[in-house]
């Protein structure tokens, strides 16, 4: 079901929900509701990139799953400014766990990764059970290790981000050519050249650190990262996991930048476990 739900300043956030298919468990988020994902995207993608989970059995089975798009994105609005504040992005993500029931565990793919670490900035582990950074960035800017970036990123930028499209769509290609680790990533590219090229730049208009924020997080957290990443260099999955205190770690071997599409069976294996393992500890 595609629905919609206000975030910060106004702007209309759009969001797919699809409920659990089987009867909730004991490991739910209370009396008769399912346990609840809350799926994050990454720069210039959408909720659709979530399509295989939220259509996964051994997932739908289980748990409530809402994919939302970021402001700017999808079939979000596209507002002028705001993409540079963290209070937004953070405010944004918390009118989707609102729609989507509280606690959560709340997934962020690259970008999604330091949305889900602005809402950590601004609001704590309010309304969470869980953190999943899947080829995720937790900072950004110059000398921010957790914002590392690999050589398909690098070679993309600043080109990607020009509203011109005769610059923009070689260097587009040439990020999507690195997506994976082996063959399909060209298929991103008219999806991200539909992401106007004022919020492309607008969410690189950030110099921010996360140290303090990662370390003061409370609830389970999983680090997934494809070994073959050449988007978000495993170095900043590295940097992020050794801040979080107890986090999980796992590295999936032949795998790039699309650990949930290019080996979906064992990204959904391990987001079942670690969301099961999350609910029993809120429970208990």
């Amino acid at each position: 079901m595609r629905t919609e739900v206000t975030g910060a300043d106004g702007v209309r956030i759009g969001a797919i929900v699809e409920d659990a298919t089987g009867a909730a468990g004991a490991d739910g988020g209370g009396a008769g509701t399912p346990p609840v994902i809350v799926f994050v995207h990454g720069w210039a993608q959408s909720s659709d990139a979530w399509r295989l989970q939220l259509s996964d059995p051994r997932l739908a089975d289980e748990f409530r799953m809402v994919a939302m798009d970021l402001r700017g994105h999808g079939r979000s609005d596209v507002p002028d400014d705001g993409y540079d504040d963290p209070h937004v992005w953070a405010d944004d993500l918390a009118a989707v766990l609102d729609l989507a029931g509280r606690p959560a565990v709340v997934v962020g793919w690259s970008y999604g990764g330091l949305v889900v670490t602005d809402y950590l900035r601004v609001h704590g582990t309010a309304g969470l059970a869980g953190v999943v950074y899947a080829g995720a960035i937790t900072e950004l800017g110059r000398d921010h290790p957790g914002g590392a970036v690999g050589p398909a990123m690098r070679h993309a930028l600043p080109d990607a981000l020009s509203a011109d499209d005769e610059v923009a769509r070689p260097a587009i290609r040439r990020l999507c050519g690195g997506m994976t680790a082996g063959t399909g990533g060209e298929e991103f590219v008219d999806g991200i050249l539909a992401v106007p090229a004022h919020v492309r730049a607008g969410l690189f208009r950030r110099d921010i650190g996360s140290a303090e924020v990662l370390e003061a997080l409370d609830v389970p957290a999983l680090v997934l990262h494809g070994e073959r990443d050449a988007v978000v260099d495993i170095t900043a999955a590295e940097y992020t996991a050794g801040k979080i205190p107890g986090a999980r770690r796992r590295w999936v071997p032949g795998v790039g930048h699309l650990p949930f599409a290019e080996d979906a069976r064992t990204f959904g294996e391990e987001l079942a476990a670690f969301a099961r393992d999350a609910y029993r500890k809120v429970n208990r």
